[in-house]
């Protein structure tokens, strides 16, 4: 093989694997929270996914239940762990347009309802204060400060069963 022939092999794999980087999906009328089986698609506003590295993905009707997906995957999906994810999308409240999980600040407490009740919601970091005091949030959370058991003190004791799918 040619020196030439290698660094056009090189610059192709490297253009294919930056083209491959994981882009928000766009949900279908049919796609369903990977938690609770409700429709997502009428609760766009509020829509989570995870990307998995096989081009798959979990939608979910909030954050709360994108949550609850990611801390106890096999219960939702045997065939994934968290080592199979790619990226994580969440709904910034404010824009409406997705957002990396990461990147996000996720205020509890607050009297803003998603679909399933009482919900994370997804700030900007410049957006957060604000929509601490406009309403009424009790904290503010990094992607990796949340904790499984948050999941559980955020609930608003409502069953999944309670809500329409």
């Amino acid at each position: 093989m040619s020196k030439k022939s290698l660094i056009i092999g090189l610059l192709l794999l490297t253009i294919s694997v930056t083209a491959y980087a994981a882009e928000p999906h766009k949900a279908s009328k049919s796609d369903k929270c990977a938690v609770c089986g409700m429709l997502v698609g009428p609760h766009s506003k509020w829509l989570a996914q995870i990307i998995f590295k096989d081009g798959t993905s979990a939608f979910f009707d909030g954050p709360k239940d994108m949550f609850k997906f990611y801390f106890d995957i096999p219960k939702y999906n045997t065939d994934k762990t968290q080592a199979d994810i790619e990226d994580i999308y969440v709904t910034e409240y404010y824009t409406a347009k997705p957002v990396k999980a990461q990147t996000a600040l996720y205020v509890v407490g607050s009297n803003v309802m998603g679909p399933m009740g009482k919900e994370f919601v997804p700030v900007t970091p410049d957006k957060a204060n604000n929509f601490m005091v406009d309403h009424k949030g009790q904290k503010s959370l990094k992607f990796d400060e949340i904790k499984a058991a948050d999941l559980q003190s955020g609930d608003t004791g409502m069953s999944h069963s309670a809500h329409k799918h």
